[in-house]
């Protein structure tokens, strides 16, 4: 079944695969017994000429073609699985890293906390408006850490500011929308600002008071609307402290604003802020 003038192709495959598997060292031995069993094998009755000599120098230049092809191949494979586990070594030691950082940034908050605790123990109220701005930012560290330090979705930032007043008295609107680290802090900030007043004097601090948030991207812009309703009526604006410059200032490196009216059923506020390309 094997035709009489076929003398190198059958061992084409095996220097193919001698290669691959093997090296060039192996391919190049295989191609030499390959060579030799073409001119000494005889399918039929068919002597040896020149032009076998001839398929001999071509089996031997493909062979060569072969080899060489195969062998590139497997040195850049090898130097890719080189490159993959030096990064994988990377990202294992730069994941330690950041895990330690992030540990010891949440000891020096602790041990802050613990300082301002006992140096404003005679003053309450000071202390009760510090304390709940460390634990807002304490929170969204612990969200953002979770992400590898990159940030985190909008939606979980608001379930973990406004969580603690019942998930039956507020009601998130929008699409899930990652944030960038610094954007998340800024954002986190407000919302805590915003959730604390609703629970000493807006929606949250009445019976029926329900919270309203929603937000929305155009091109690079985030528009984010605050609505509270069934609250009490804003009978008296006091003074401006800090919590109403934090709302005011906190959007502005994102090229940002944020506006609040007082609505007789509650505050009805606006934040609008451009969301980094990073």
């Amino acid at each position: 079944m094997i035709r009489p003038d076929v003398y190198f192709t059958p061992y084409f495959p095996a220097v193919f695969f001698a290669t691959a598997l093997g090296g060039y060292r192996i391919g190049i031995a295989t191609a030499v017994v390959g060579g030799i069993s073409g001119i000494s094998l005889n399918f039929g009755d068919a002597p040896t000429d020149i032009a076998r000599l001839v398929l001999l120098v071509i089996y031997a230049i493909v062979c060569g073609l072969t080899i060489w092809g195969v062998q590139h191949y497997r040195s850049v494979a090898s130097k890719q699985r080189e490159i993959s586990k030096r990064l994988i070594r990377e990202e294992t030691y730069r994941k330690l890293v950041v895990d330690e950082l992030q540990h010891r940034l949440k000891n020096k908050l602790s041990t802050i906390h613990a300082v301002l605790h006992q140096v404003l123990e005679d003053q309450p109220q000071i202390w009760a408006s510090i304390d709940r701005r460390m634990r807002a930012l304490s929170t969204t560290d612990d969200l953002i850490a979770k992400l590898d330090g990159r940030g985190c979705d909008i939606k979980d930032l608001l379930l973990s500011e406004l969580g603690p007043y019942g998930h039956v008295r507020f009601s998130l609107n929008g699409d899930r929308l990652f944030l960038p680290d610094k954007l998340a802090v800024s954002l986190a900030l407000i919302f805590h600002e915003l959730a604390t007043n609703a629970g000493k004097y807006g929606a949250f601090s009445a019976a029926r008071g329900l919270l309203q948030v929603s937000w929305s991207v155009t091109d690079d812009r985030l528009n984010i609307v605050w609505d509270e309703t069934e609250g009490p009526a804003v009978e008296a604006i006091g003074e401006a402290g800090f919590g109403s410059k934090l709302l005011q200032s906190a959007l502005k490196p994102f090229d940002g604003r944020t506006d609040i009216s007082f609505l007789n059923t509650g505050i009805h506020c606006t934040m609008q802020c451009r969301i980094p390309r990073s």
